[in-house]
């Protein structure tokens, strides 16, 4: 039986003194569960503490969840304190289960990011299923209706003997999950590198719209309310999910299996609309979906946030399976379930909603004005654990770090090895320049109807049906390369892409989400690389009033002691109005093409850290480019203004390959060649560079490319005439380059050939 056991008094260390070296522990527990469960010495130390007493095996299992790294935060949260969380339009920041953010007529967005990457690893179907349907409960248990998915997917080198099965099994889980629960899947990016060779990274994103009176908390209110379970029933998928999320992989990582959870996207389809049934009645008082830790930190969470103690009877809580215990049933990490508080005698009718929609009720519990979690099994009580201490006392680490060297500059022997023509189309058709069209052609982007821009530009963008005339552009990105050989630079250069993708559409950029994948914390140089993100992502909030609203921390991401490339994926969301969203696509022959904040002199000069680099010369070296945030604002605000003020016909921003690859993307959208001049003989510094903060447009005729010229000059922004739209091919001071049909041969080919699709 699931007693409760007091063991005899103990002494217990207090600050740095060691009062006794006898370390207790309850029957059945030594040190070997103690690590086993993920604590370290002093973790179980401070846990002795806080309990006045051993903890039995239950209690052991809620401290080292609620305490593990993937929930608890606590060699990040230090320097997550440090981001700037608040603008005039944040509803609510970090804290929450999402972001909100008021986009005008009484209507919120509602929005964040998360990884389940060590799952989608060991069983990649399920664990890039499951990270949706989780994303997609944060986002609609504030009383949003999810309206877009977007994901940022990294996977192994393709020779790698595990990368296609691995490609093909997220990407199916993906699309398989998000097509049942009927929301678009529209953006997101896609890299391979050898670095994931043994530890790939599923970030998933959900946005979704609610009223702006209609937003729901988690705080639990209300001593002696009723503590509800809803949803899918309680199996034993997942126990420890969140524990082994928060520890590096090694050989044996794969007989974990059975801690990736199993969705069950239809039921979560019900489960979304039953929840935002009832909370269109004055039912609900807080709301929390069971994510990572379940049952026990939805419980804890609810009840710290609300400063009050919960009694659950856990043998109340619905099962799938026979046999399971106290510890199975805190621990399980099942999919489609919340935990929500609702107001006396309003049972019935949130029962007759979740009856009607073929879900599971269940009141297994009540507040407490008693500040603990008491569980009961049966009318004994087997757990008795202080909520607070537990949920705001989890340690916080000041982790030892170390500033990452400079890179120095690589070598440029032979960038120009092969001509200018050959370079782009072996960019397009390599595995970071190819199209996706493979992949988001298996994600539904369409479903709902309000999808404006589809997967494959800058940004997506989805009209609001409750204000037809707006409309949400949303985005994700971050260039891992960049900060591996520079994290503050490339923290800084994450965000601005993002600003730049929402800015080429001719959205108001608002805020963003972050999803911080890093290694082993416990390593200087890991930590240092973090801590350099984190300063780069402030620097660039702040200069570009582009908050951060919630987010993701996953650490650990190791495998045999080899660590991934940083990669702190940033999504971003802004506002537009539907009649004045642009896109990429070359619209007309004869129509100017501009380039806009290109430094004095040349199109482009910085080759070091970038794909051309990498792909032609393969050399990956070098510091990544300056991230110039004032001359970032500059250029964007007026590329902004000119979108409003409808005179760009298409707008593309410049990244991965510099400008003749963001040329062809726009040729190739809008199955159009173009034919530009430069300045002299052109080389690969001015074709690939990737210096950052430049933008190319078209206008609709000379008149008006006279006209931005001379506005960008006024307000200090660099531009000049690139060139003309037009013809069948993309040509550079009169010679001849590939024709449109050939650049979409190289670009489209790729991929679909690696899958064997």
């Amino acid at each position: 039986m699931w007693r409760h056991r007091r063991p005899a008094p103990v002494q217990i260390p207090s600050g740095d003194a060691v009062v006794s070296k006898t370390v207790p522990y309850a029957e059945g527990i030594d040190a070997n569960v103690v690590r086993d469960h993920g604590l370290s010495e002093s973790e179980y130390e401070t846990v002795l503490s806080i309990m006045g007493r051993a903890p039995n095996l239950l209690e052991l299992g809620i401290f080292s969840v609620m305490w593990s790294e993937h929930c608890s935060y606590k060699s990040s949260k230090k320097w997550l304190k440090t981001l700037p969380t608040q603008a005039p339009w944040v509803v609510h920041g970090p804290g929450e289960n999402a972001g909100v953010i008021d986009i005008g007529d009484d209507l919120v967005a509602v929005f964040k990011m998360e990884s389940h990457n060590h799952p989608s690893y060991i069983e990649p179907y399920q664990g890039a299923a499951t990270g949706v349907g989780g994303i997609l409960r944060d986002v609609f248990t504030m009383g949003a209706r999810p309206v877009a998915n977007l994901n940022a997917l990294r996977f192994g080198a393709p020779e790698d003997p595990n990368t296609r099965h691995l490609v093909s099994g997220v990407v199916s889980g993906i699309g398989g999950y998000g097509n049942c629960v009927g929301v678009p899947c529209v953006g997101g990016e896609v890299n391979f590198h050898p670095g994931y060779n043994g530890n790939i990274l599923v970030n998933a994103m959900t946005v979704g719209v609610a009223k702006r009176d209609r937003i729901f908390l988690s705080a639990a209110a209300g001593v002696g309310n009723p503590v509800v379970y809803v949803g899918s029933r309680t199996g034993r998928d997942g126990i420890h999910g969140a524990t082994m999320a928060s520890t590096e992989f090694n050989e044996g990582s794969e007989e974990k299996r059975p801690t990736v959870q199993v969705g069950d996207p239809f039921t979560e389809k019900l489960l979304i609309e039953a929840c935002l049934e009832l909370m269109a009645t004055d039912a609900i008082v807080s709301i929390q979906d069971m994510g990572a830790a379940g049952l026990t930190s939805s419980s804890f969470e609810m009840a710290s946030k609300g400063g009050l103690g919960v009694v659950l009877d856990l043998e109340r809580v619905p099962m799938r399976e026979d046999g399971m215990n106290p510890y199975e049933l805190m621990l399980s990490e099942s999919q489609e379930r919340m935990l929500m508080v609702l107001k006396p005698g309003r049972e019935d009718l949130a029962r007759s909603i979740f009856e009607k929609w073929e879900l599971e009720f269940a009141i297994i519990g009540h507040l407490t004005d008693t500040g603990r979690m008491e569980l009961r099994w049966h009318g004994e009580t087997v757990g008795d654990l202080p909520i607070d201490p537990l949920a705001q006392a989890s340690p916080e680490y000041d982790r030892p770090w170390q500033p990452t060297v400079p890179a120095r500059p690589a070598s440029m022997a032979g960038v120009d090895s092969i001509t200018w023509q050959e370079a782009l189309l072996k960019l397009l058709s390599s595995p970071d320049g190819a199209s996706r069209r493979w992949i988001w052609e298996q994600y539904d982007y369409l479903v709902g109807g309000n999808t404006m821009q589809r997967p494959g530009g800058d940004a997506a963008v989805v009209r609001l049906e409750d204000a037809p005339s707006k409309a949400l552009a949303m985005t994700a990105d971050c260039t891992p390369r960049y900060v591996e050989a520079d994290p503050v630079m490339g923290g800084r250069q994450a965000v601005a892409e993002v600003w730049r993708n929402l800015t080429a559409v001719g959205a108001v950029p608002l805020a963003i989400t972050d999803n911080m994948n890093f290694g082993n914390p416990e390593k200087p140089r890991i930590m240092g690389q973090f801590v350099g993100a984190c300063q780069g992502i402030r620097d660039a909030c702040l200069a570009l009033d582009f908050p951060v609203v919630s987010g993701n921390v996953s650490l650990y991401n190791e495998t045999n002691n080899q660590a991934i490339p940083p990669t702190p994926a940033i999504g971003g969301v802004g506002i537009v109005s539907c009649d004045k969203v642009v896109d990429l696509a070359f619209k007309a022959e004869g129509q100017p093409v501009l380039l806009l904040g290109a430094p004095e002199g040349a199109e482009g000069h910085w080759l070091d850290c970038s794909l051309y680099l990498r792909e032609i010369v393969g050399r990956e070296a070098g510091p990544p480019p300056v991230v110039d945030l004032a001359h970032e604002r500059r250029v964007g605000d007026l590329v902004r203004a000119l979108i409003s003020e409808g005179v760009v016909t298409a707008c593309h921003d410049l990244s991965d390959g510099g400008l003749l690859m963001g040329l062809a993307d726009m040729a190739l959208a809008g199955n159009m060649g173009v034919r530009i001049h430069l300045e002299g003989t052109p080389s690969a510094f001015a074709l690939f560079g990737e210096d950052q903060g430049r933008y190319v447009l078209t206008v609709a005729n000379e008149a008006e490319a006279t006209a931005v010229i001379e506005r960008a000059v006024a307000t200090g922004v660099s531009v000049r005439k690139l060139g003309i739209t037009g013809g069948t091919e993309l040509m550079v001071n009169g010679e001849e380059g590939p024709t449109v049909a050939a650049l979409r041969e190289a670009h489209e080919g790729w991929l679909p050939a690696y899958m064997g699709a």
